[in-house]
């Protein structure tokens, strides 16, 4: 499966959807992707990793600056369709503990609409 991100607005959210490995060769392009939808405007991201089959130390790197730069911005991301490979990586690193992981994009954008009210 070939690297890609694609994303789309939905109902207030950038919905991110990334697909094949997210590692030291491809970790560069998901971050310059990353900023340019912040860039454009988007503040509350939800990462869909149901695409995903491999993730890195340095994807890693990149998807926690990019939260902290979002956190600066009053921001937000989350993820959804997240993986039991990719899951046992935030576990592993304890990502879980700063990263809100959704079932499924509805119950994403009700957790976001209950934080803004």
């Amino acid at each position: 499966m070939d690297f890609a991100v694609e994303h789309r607005v939905e109902k207030g959210l950038t919905v991110v959807k990334i697909s094949g490995e997210i590692d030291v060769f491809t970790s560069p392009r998901l971050r310059e992707a990353l900023l340019d939808i912040i860039d454009s405007g988007g503040a509350h991201l939800v990462i869909d990793l149901g695409e995903v089959t491999f993730l890195d130390s340095t994807g890693l790197g990149v998807l926690v600056g990019i939260y902290h730069r979002l956190r600066a911005r009053d921001g937000s991301m989350s993820f959804m369709g997240v993986n039991d490979r990719v899951r046992r990586v935030f576990h592993v690193t304890q990502l879980t503990k700063i990263f809100v992981l959704h079932n499924s994009l509805e119950e994403a954008i009700a957790a976001h609409e209950a934080s803004a009210s």
